[in-house]
């Protein structure tokens, strides 16, 4: 079981830093290069914005759960 947490950390760990990376700046940054900074705006944010929002915070909540549970298999 602890092995299983520690890949899925490691896995979340990855992801996030991607998706951090992906998210729109306020200059040029790694997100302009795949189109980022020319999507149109819906709503003050694009469409492509919220869901890379959306999976960043899901992704998110799985590191916090697999970093807590792992703690708490580790502390016995």
């Amino acid at each position: 079981m602890v092995v299983a947490l520690s890949i899925l950390l490691v896995v979340t760990s990855v992801l996030m830093v991607l998706l951090v990376l992906l998210h729109k700046g306020k200059g040029s940054g790694l997100s302009d290069l795949f189109g980022g900074g020319v999507s149109s705006n819906y709503g003050g944010s694009s469409v492509v914005e919220r869901n890379l929002d959306r999976i960043t915070i899901v992704v998110g909540g799985l590191w916090f759960a697999s970093v807590v549970a792992l703690s708490l298999l580790l502390k016995k």
